[in-house]
């Protein structure tokens, strides 16, 4: 990094504390960054050994969700980043809340696996891959395949994302190469631009890839209009529970619904309704209320139902991503820039 990148006095020692397991080459590139870098890693379960000396030097903290330690032993503490996008646990902890600490998610590093999960319950959703898949188990060649079978192409359909944040940004990017119509809703629909981290060509940082931006509150009209609902909206107590039995009843007869955000924001008795009513042809959950998801549940038994176990974000190169966005924000802390995706303890996220 050259003089213009990097002003900081070259002999200011700066402590940073990793819980993430980090390879040679990831320590390589962080402690590139300046000279003045110090890097200690610690494995989470080992957080009680690092010494109180260690605690107050600290100046920079890249940790897992939750492993975050008191206030009183990081005097000096400036900078947390999380490895997790979702920080609703987080949001009582004191340190998000003290003046001179700042907290940032890792939202948007893990935004390529999740759009690729998403096409792919779009796709076996609306080609039926349930039903055939039943019938491959029951060793039945479906006879009228033209009729029961018959598929709702992505080409040409209108698609509602509920959260234009990174990850409906990343969906609409991957979804505009197979002709669907995107719809999206957020927060502030005044501000279609986004902010916050994205890796380079991916996203929608300008806000190009939606026919129309919703408000939040006329998510109803959005969803009259859809043939697939995508809910990728962060759990806070604005969202909770917002999918619920009028919510369902206001989307189009037949479409289907696929939630990779929290379970807490759908009332999953209404969505079993929806789907034995006919009201919604199939759903995919990959996040649910209670997790694991107990074996009694009745969402098990849905036919026209996919189930995963929270893994829509997993990927083998999750932890080069968060990495690469720490690097990012690291940059921009070293040049005291404003960081990507500050948690806001009042908006939740």
């Amino acid at each position: 990094m050259n003089e213009s990148e990097n002003h900081m006095d070259a002999k200011r020692k700066i402590e940073i504390i990793s819980t993430l397991s980090l390879s040679d080459e990831q320590l390589k590139r962080i402690q590139s960054l300046d000279e003045g870098i110090r890097l200690d890693v610690f494995k989470p379960k080992e957080m009680n050994k690092i010494s109180d000396e260690i605690w107050r030097k600290t100046e920079i903290l890249l940790t897992y969700g939750t492993n975050l330690p008191t206030v009183e032993k990081v005097p000096n503490l400036r900078w947390v980043q999380s490895s997790w996008a979702g920080v609703e646990k987080l949001l009582d902890d004191p340190l998000l809340h003290h003046e001179n600490v700042q907290v940032t998610s890792s939202s948007g590093a893990n935004v390529s696996q999740m759009g690729e999960y998403v096409i792919m319950m779009l796709l076996m959703l609306g080609h039926k891959m349930p039903q055939m898949l039943q019938a491959q188990r029951e060793k039945r060649w479906v006879e009228d395949k033209f009729t029961s079978l018959q598929p709702k192409e992505l080409r040409g359909s209108t698609v509602g994302i509920v959260g234009y944040g990174s990850i409906g940004r990343e969906v609409a990017r991957q979804l505009y190469a197979y002709g669907a119509r995107v719809l999206a809703s957020k927060r502030d629909a005044m501000h279609p631009e986004d902010k916050g981290y994205a890796p380079e060509g991916l996203g929608d940082p300008q806000g190009n890839y939606f026919h129309r931006l919703y408000p939040i509150e006329a998510l109803k009209g959005m969803l009259e209009e859809c043939d697939f609902v995508v809910l990728t909206l962060p759990h806070t107590k604005s969202t909770e529970c917002l999918f619920v039995e009028d919510m369902f009843a206001a989307m189009k007869p037949g479409s289907y619904f696929i939630n990779v955000s929290r379970g807490q924001l759908v009332d999953e008795g209404a969505l079993i309704n929806a789907l034995n009513s006919g009201r919604l042809a199939g759903a995919a959950l990959d996040v649910f209320t209670q997790e694991p998801l107990p074996p009694e549940n009745p969402l098990w038994s849905q036919p026209n139902l996919i189930l995963t176990p929270h893994i829509s974000a997993y990927s083998p190169n999750i932890f080069n991503q968060v990495v690469d966005l720490f690097i990012e924000n690291l940059k921009r802390y070293l040049n005291d820039q404003p960081l990507y995706n500050i948690v806001s303890p009042d908006l939740g996220y």
